[in-house]
């Protein structure tokens, strides 16, 4: 090919995340007739960035969706879209290592997950995606470690619950500069709630999403944050769903308030919110929808070094007990049957180091009554106890399990116990509950002391209590598990100030974890 080439034209766009474009043509990546036979599409089909995501030893799934009008729907022509895609082993794309074409289809939102495979183990990538002379941003990932794999380490940030309208996504500024190999995010990645007049940032839309068009629109305005964008374009996520992505606390098809919600309704509703969630999350065809039902439990190994089990804790449960009594009931299940199985599977024939465990709610027990008796959470596993003390009874012959939790809005660090009325039985294991990203905002310390403190008697197992808004960053090595709580000044500004709010170490063979 001959003749200059404009600046404008060999432009790279970036995510924020410290990757610098290259100076590349998107005029010579495809051949001159191909490019003569693309239809032009609207400016800025790459608006909400790319991701990556569920991290092999050969492969990663790479993600962005063509969407110039990102809060109407999208904004895309209602016709199949062919997207390029290229992945190197440097930032220049120079060493290219795979590449082709993947089709952007109407029926998923013009949404592309490309599961790439033929890749090193515990290597760094990066990636672009092309479409009408357009380019994306590049993306950074990051494979996980061979399978056999007996040294090493790990670097994991824990995220969770992230409402617009209470915050800026500030933490995610502090998580890119520490480089985490893998993000795990348990929950609440949208929230569903209806746009409030005086919040901070405004949600998009005129009342709760219901629709597929009105989830696109909310996981669209999210997507939007820069903070979160460059994060997701910085290191892959490994993500799973709570209640918020749907509806407050709902139960397998039962809504918060079906006296509100019928059945068929409900119903359809679920069927809209998974689609949307599928079609803006870094996740494989497995998890492709049918209907009102998505697969989104899964296993996922780092090496020998650790085992990454993610639940779903809302699809397969029992409706939340109401009583002490219902909470003991033992036909009640968090997990269903075959979910069930799979994790008790998983734990007992792990090879593992380290056996994690993605759950979106609070394992440890919460007694919210100051005193004698107890006052749980139902929506959480205190509401299904006899599940649970099975599971912390199975923890004593499980290699170091740690469990890794969301939903509180708290930091909520404990040991798990074989026996929470017994608060001298042992210790089966560790659970970090991180704080939110930005739900709850800048929270009155002095208010959470206040409400909390007197409780700490009644759960000693708690080693550490906070209300700051931030993530949990893990260095996982063979001889332990180092945790830092990172926390940020504020979430009502654009920037905010990080911090180590503390320090905590689990050491392999030894159960619980302990302030340091």
């Amino acid at each position: 090919m001959t003749g200059a080439v404009s600046p404008d034209r060999r432009r790279f766009l970036t995510a924020g995340a410290a990757v610098v474009g290259a100076a590349a043509s998107a005029q010579l990546w495809l051949p001159a007739a191909a490019r003569a036979a693309e239809t032009p599409l609207p400016e800025d089909v790459f608006s909400l960035g790319v991701a990556s995501g569920d991290p092999l030893p050969d492969g990663v799934v790479l993600w962005t969706r063509l969407a110039p009008d990102p809060l109407n729907g999208g904004g895309m022509p209602d016709r199949v879209v062919p997207v390029e895609w290229q992945i190197a082993e440097d930032h220049r794309f120079r060493r290219l290592v795979r590449g082709g074409t993947a089709q952007a289809r109407p029926e998923y939102g013009h949404s592309v997950h490309v599961d790439v495979r033929g890749l090193r183990p515990d290597r760094t990538y990066w990636y672009r995606f092309r479409t009408s002379g357009q380019l994306s941003p590049v993306g950074r990932t990051r494979t996980a470690a061979h399978p056999y794999s007996t040294g090493g380490s790990l670097r994991m940030a824990l995220a969770s619950c992230q409402n617009w309208q209470h915050g800026y996504f500030t933490p995610y500024a502090d998580m890119l500069d520490q480089d985490p190999d893998v993000v795990v995010f348990v929950g609440d990645y949208i929230y569903e709630s209806t746009p409030s007049a005086t919040a901070l940032r405004r949600h998009e839309g005129t009342g709760e999403p219901i629709s597929l068009v009105q989830y696109r629109n909310r996981y669209a305005q999210y997507r939007t944050d820069p903070d979160l964008a460059a994060m997701h374009a910085h290191a892959p996520f490994v993500v799973t769903f709570d209640d918020h992505e749907v509806d407050n606390d709902f139960a397998g098809e039962i809504p918060q308030d079906p006296d509100k919600q019928p059945h068929d309704a409900f119903v359809a509703r679920l069927t809209a919110a998974y689609q949307a969630f599928y079609e803006h999350m870094p996740v494989r065809a497995t998890a492709v929808p049918d209907g009102p039902h998505i697969r989104m439990y899964r296993r996922l190994e780092f090496g020998r070094l650790a085992r990454l089990n993610v639940l779903d804790t809302r699809q397969y449960r029992s409706d939340q007990a109401t009583s002490q009594a219902g909470a003991q009931d033992p036909s009640l299940t968090m997990l269903g049957a075959q979910q069930k199985r799979w994790l008790l599977n998983s734990l007992q024939y792990s090879p593992a180091r380290w056996n994690l465990i993605a759950s979106q709610i609070m394992m440890a027990e919460t007694d919210l009554k100051v005193g004698e008796g107890k006052l749980w959470f139902y929506d959480a596993w205190d509401g299904y106890q006899a599940e649970r003390n099975q599971f912390m009874e199975e923890f004593e012959q499980v290699r170091n399990p740690v469990v890794l939790s969301g939903d509180r809005h708290l930091t909520m660090i404990s040991d798990l116990k074989a026996d929470y009325a017994d608060p001298d039985s042992a210790v089966v294991g560790a659970e970090f509950v991180g704080t939110s990203i930005s739900s709850n905002g800048d929270q009155d310390q002095e208010a959470f002391r206040r409400e909390w403190d007197p409780r700490r008697p009644d759960n000693p197992h708690w080693k550490l209590l906070d209300a700051h808004r931030g993530y949990h960053l893990f260095d996982v090595r063979g001889d332990g598990i180092d945790a830092q709580v990172r926390v940020v000044d504020t979430v009502r500004q654009p920037t905010a100030t990080p911090s180590t709010l503390a320090r905590l170490r689990v050491e392999a063979g030894r159960p619980g974890v302990e302030v340091v």
